[in-house]
């Protein structure tokens, strides 16, 4: 055997042992976290300001609890602008963000490493090059999504959807949606999805944007937020607002929608009380 061939298995005998390694540390790490207790005053806070965790069963209230205990353990928070981020706001935004988690596996957050908080909606200026013409851009927003992991969210919107359980609006449930949508490397309004599953998705979701832009196009009512025909990614992320804000609504409008979403995220909004907990 070569002296190369012999490097090339070590190097990748070695690499093997560190992933084993990193994945049992990780395990071990959150099965250590997770026989500390949940506090009171933690269970109380979820139980104003993230509405949908009043009406889960207990399963599912457990569920969302360990959720957002790894979350707190592991994902760092950020104040700008002066922003306090203290145990509260950790607390509704995780409480939040763990929804579209509940019924699915942890690791679908694993690329979430940070969460920058703003007191309000932000300036964020831009720019854009077209050949020799230099342009400048300035957009206000109430939170925005990271391929390298990075969630950022406007305080005051955070606050009103906490307060809104029935509105078309919640920025946390919208820019975590994205993250979820980056798992297979891009934002493009399908999040991963395999065989059966991922075929139904594209034809339904498909139809239904086109429907959504349709309607806009000849100033019918739309049945979802018009922001949710700006593109692909974003039709999701507001399909997901309206899935867990507005699911009677949704299903009425767009039951085949409703049910693509009801198998993604393996849960049914209208019907959490009695929902058994998902691995």
């Amino acid at each position: 055997m070569s002296a190369a061939l012999v490097f090339a298995v070590f190097a990748v005998t070695l690499i093997a042992a560190a992933v084993f390694f990193l994945f049992y540390y990780q395990t071990w790490r959150r099965e250590r976290e997770l026989r500390g207790p949940f506090p009171k005053s933690w269970r109380r806070h979820l139980e104003s300001q993230v509405p949908l965790y009043r009406i889960l069963s207990k399963h599912l209230k457990q569920a969302l609890e360990q959720r957002v205990q790894l979350f707190l353990a592991e994902k760092e928070f950020y104040g700008c602008d002066g922003f306090e981020v203290d145990e509260s706001v950790k607390l509704t935004i995780a409480g939040h963000a763990c929804l579209l988690i509940l019924a699915r596996t942890y690791s679908d957050f694993d690329d979430v490493r940070s969460i920058l908080v703003y007191p309000d909606a932000y300036h964020v200026r831009g720019v854009q090059s077209d050949g020799m013409v230099v342009s400048e851009s300035h957009e206000i927003r109430a939170g925005e999504a990271s391929s390298r992991g990075q969630v950022v969210l406007a305080w005051k919107e955070c606050k009103q959807a906490a307060g809104n359980p029935h509105s078309s609006h919640n920025v946390i449930l919208h820019e975590f949606a994205h993250q979820l949508d980056y798992l297979d490397g891009t934002a493009d309004g399908a999040p991963p999805l395999s065989g059966e599953q991922a075929g139904h998705w594209q034809h339904t979701m498909t139809k239904a944007y086109e429907d959504l832009r349709h309607s806009l196009s000849h100033h019918h009512k739309p049945w979802l937020d018009p922001y949710g025909a700006t593109e692909p990614a974003e039709f999701f992320a507001v399909l997901t607002e309206a899935f867990f804000q507005q699911p009677g609504h949704l299903k009425d409008e767009q039951p085949e929608v409703y049910k693509a979403l009801q198998g993604y995220y393996r849960l049914d909004p209208m019907n959490l009380s009695d929902e058994p907990a998902m691995p």
